[in-house]
């Protein structure tokens, strides 16, 4: 089992589904953790403590908005004057929109870009110097299937999703030297709040029931015919974090029951 006593986790998008997940199994390793994200402020403090009484470890909030690169770097700054050092950079946040390309509102455009890719080069950016300084660092991105196949009416997405691929090669060749390595995960469809507040739109879209879009949509593109659990996610990247994972860098991993092995 990977141990990370003593190191420091930032993930992005952090308050509910694939992020909190990330966020409790970095503290069930050890890690002390700063959370991110939007929701009700109530509900993200229960999780922070709950985080902290389950595993006894640290963990802070942070309320950095990704649209906003200034408040990315006060997050990561956050992260190494409350622990010393930020260890390990889970870039996760992002958000959906579902619609025919000549629809698309350009402002849906420009958020999924800024929160789904840009706020990862941010992320990195400001991360990447204390890292460098310590010798030892972790960068893992949520990619997405959509990091390497397409599905109709969602533009915006699958250009973020497959550019967060080639920005996980880049950031993985610069820093091969410095002990610190980049990869992405790319799931394919987890049973989340973000998959789920997408089915209404793809029911519109396509002109179908809800189960239709379950069934025939969105699962009939794994060929298990399951949904992905953020916990699986997020073991996967604990994984990444130990030693037996130093050599993996620059990868793609696939969590996705199959469906991008045609």
């Amino acid at each position: 089992m990977t141990n990370l006593t003593g190191k420091t986790a930032v993930v992005t998008g952090s308050t509910s589904g694939i992020g909190l997940s990330y966020a409790r199994a970095f503290a069930k390793a050890g890690a002390n953790v700063v959370i991110n994200g939007m929701g009700d402020a109530d509900a993200i403090e229960k999780e922070r403590k709950a985080i902290e009484s389950e595993f006894a470890v640290k963990a802070v909030y942070s309320p950095a908005d990704m649209l906003k690169p200034a408040e990315i770097a006060e997050m990561i700054k956050l992260g190494e004057t409350t622990f010393g050092s930020v260890d390990i950079l889970v870039n996760n946040a992002g958000i959906q929109f579902v619609s025919p390309i000549e629809d698309f509102p350009i402002e849906k455009w420009d958020a999924i870009i800024g929160i789904n890719l840009s706020s990862a080069f941010h992320g990195i950016r400001a991360a990447v110097p204390g890292m460098k300084k310590r010798g030892w660092g972790r960068i893992i991105n949520t990619a997405s299937a959509h990091s390497l196949v397409a599905s109709p009416f969602k533009s915006a997405y699958v250009a973020a999703k497959h550019g967060i691929a080639g920005l996980t090669k880049t950031v993985a060749l610069e820093l091969a030297t410095h002990k610190i390595t980049c990869n992405c995960i790319s799931p394919g469809y987890v049973w989340t709040p973000l998959v789920e507040k997408q089915i209404p739109d793809t029911m519109k879209a396509r002109g179908l029931s809800k189960e239709q879009v379950i069934n025939d949509v969105l699962l009939a593109a794994q060929p298990t015919k399951q949904f992905v659990t953020p916990e699986q996610v997020a073991a996967l990247a604990v994984y990444l974090c130990g030693d037996d994972a130093s050599q993996i860098t620059g990868a793609n991993l696939s969590m996705d029951g199959g469906w991008t092995a045609a």
